[in-house]
């Protein structure tokens, strides 16, 4: 296995022990679905994939583990308007590639993670980020930004 998906499944499988909760090998799976993909995928298609890896695992403990995950701020869900919430794990601090916002093509759904941030747009949202904390006395700790339109396919297709 690559050393960026043990880094990742060790981080991951720490922070949820550190939380107090048992790591069943189905939770090891869901885990482990999430770390390898750079893709948002929704409970089915992680279902799919836990179940070559642990058959023995269900449905609703794919939806179980999953929720938990959320609440424990370990998964992020996204509601891209196609009518599923994705998923996506939380990368470490220390993980470079964990902030990135999505471009999400209306047509065909596909997400992009966009993460080459100019200098202007970095400004901007630390200028826009500042004048909300100050406006409404508000500690920002992070933020998810997606932006809606046409990919470069469907985009040459109209």
């Amino acid at each position: 296995m690559p050393d960026n998906f043990t880094k990742r499944a060790g981080w991951c499988q720490g922070r949820f022990k550190g939380y107090g909760y048992r790591l069943t090998l189905s939770r090891q799976a869901i885990l482990a679905v999430l770390s390898r993909t750079g893709e948002h995928l929704s409970a089915e298609e992680i279902y799919h994939r836990v179940h070559k890896i642990h058959p023995s695992s269900g449905m609703s403990t794919v939806y179980r583990t999953l929720e938990l995950l959320v609440q424990l701020q370990m998964v992020h869900k996204f509601d891209f308007g196609d009518g599923r919430a994705r998923y996506e794990l939380q990368r470490s601090k220390e993980d470079k590639e964990d902030h990135h916002h999505h471009l999400v093509c209306l047509r065909c759904q596909r997400v992009i993670n966009y993460t080459d941030f100019i200098d202007d747009e970095v400004e901007l949202l630390k200028r826009t980020e500042k004048g909300l904390a100050k406006k409404y006395n508000f500690k920002i700790m992070k933020h998810i930004l997606q932006f809606y339109g046409l990919c470069e396919q469907c985009k040459d297709r109209e």
